[in-house]
């Protein structure tokens, strides 16, 4: 099978449609398997095999099984969002749960690198609006909430993901607009690093950004004749942007508290450990350091601990097994090593001017 790829398009599916008869019994099975191991073309070619061999109630139950257990690899969750008609069941908001999490582990093995499927998730905005039309508004407010966190997209990128889910739920626009009353929330943990950042870009927000914005608008209705006025129209947009993302700002601010990772409880995976896992079947180690929700950084193996892999080992302890998805499907590691973050993984307190405007605006 492993020629197969290697193959010109028509004579892999010459191959592909051959091997039923060869196989028999057993096609069905190492079909399925080949999907989760094959380039794009393999994986869009294989479902119209198996369903031509009265196989299509098969494959719609592997890929059901794939979604909810996240072990579905990028190019046939890709295939999957393009042939969406066809599978309109499988469309909801498990889909994008199982998009996370393999655009997460992407992130992390090919960190930079871009997908078919992160750009099919970006560009395809009606796909947004079919993954949601059907679902419960409290799935889409947890949805919205796991996109805003995200490490995965840039922030004018979030907003547009935003943007469809809204346009299906008007109720939620407040989560994103930062309008809606106060209500209980968890706190984000974050390192002081990270939290200066986040102080210093708001900062150039309202000193820069917000400002130009303010004498554009001003030179651009100089002009006269607004109807027709483009530069208005432009300035106008980029100042609903930057209220958006000013508002977004002050709500993160003001959830977050810093922290230098330091006296960190090490009897069990907490965030500031460094945790060592060998996976059970090949003894092959993975090691991890786990921190704040805007930390990461998959070059140097540091993760959040709101990634899927973060949630899934906080509060585990020492010999413990935990199940993690994997390019290959789910597997089992062992903890075999919880250590504290050495300090150069956490920065220090920062010194911030006495009269920061962050401070006045997130002020209770």
């Amino acid at each position: 099978m492993s020629v197969l790829p290697k193959l010109p398009a028509a004579k892999e599916k010459r191959v592909l449609q051959a091997l039923p008869s060869v196989l028999g019994p057993r096609w069905t099975e190492r079909a399925l398997q080949l999907m989760q191991g094959s380039h794009g073309r393999m994986v869009a070619q294989i479902p119209r095999i198996l369903s031509d061999a009265g196989q299509h109630a098969e494959l719609r139950t592997m890929l059901e099984r794939s979604i909810r257990e996240h072990f579905a690899t990028s190019e046939m969750l890709a295939w999957l969002c393009s042939e969406r008609d066809g599978w309109s069941e499988l469309i909801t908001p498990d889909l994008l749960g199982a998009i996370f999490a393999t655009l997460e582990r992407e992130q992390h093995n090919t960190p930079g690198r871009g997908s078919k499927l992160h750009r099919a998730l970006v560009a395809d905005r009606q796909l947004r609006g079919d993954i949601f039309k059907k679902a419960d508004v409290a799935i889409a407010r947890d949805a919205v909430r796991r996109l805003q966190l995200s490490p995965l997209f840039d922030e004018l990128t979030k907003r547009s993901l935003l943007a469809r889910i809204v346009k299906v739920y008007p109720e939620l626009e407040s989560m994103i607009t930062g309008a809606q009353p106060r209500e209980k929330t968890v706190p984000l943990i974050v390192s002081w690093s990270s939290l200066e950042k986040r102080k210093i870009e708001y900062e150039e927000l309202v000193k820069v950004k917000i400002l130009g914005n303010s004498k554009e608008i001003a030179l651009a209705r100089s002009y006269g004749d607004l109807s027709e006025n483009f530069e208005f129209k432009a300035a106008k947009q980029m100042q609903s942007v930057l209220m958006r993302r000013k508002a977004e700002l002050e709500q993160m601010l003001h959830n977050a508290r810093g922290t230098s990772f330091e006296n960190v409880d090490t009897s069990r995976v907490s965030i500031g450990t460094i945790v060592t896992l060998r996976s059970v079947g090949t003894s092959h180690e993975e090691t991890y350091t786990i921190l704040g929700a805007w930390d990461g950084d998959p070059d140097r193996h540091i993760i959040s601990y709101q990634t899927a892999i973060g949630q899934a080992l906080l509060g585990r302890k020492l010999g413990e097994t935990v199940s993690l998805n994997t390019d290959h499907g789910v597997a089992q590691f062992m903890i075999v090593s919880i250590q504290p973050a050495p300090p150069d993984e956490a920065a220090p307190v920062p010194t911030l001017p006495r009269e920061s405007p962050v401070e006045a605006a997130i002020a209770e």
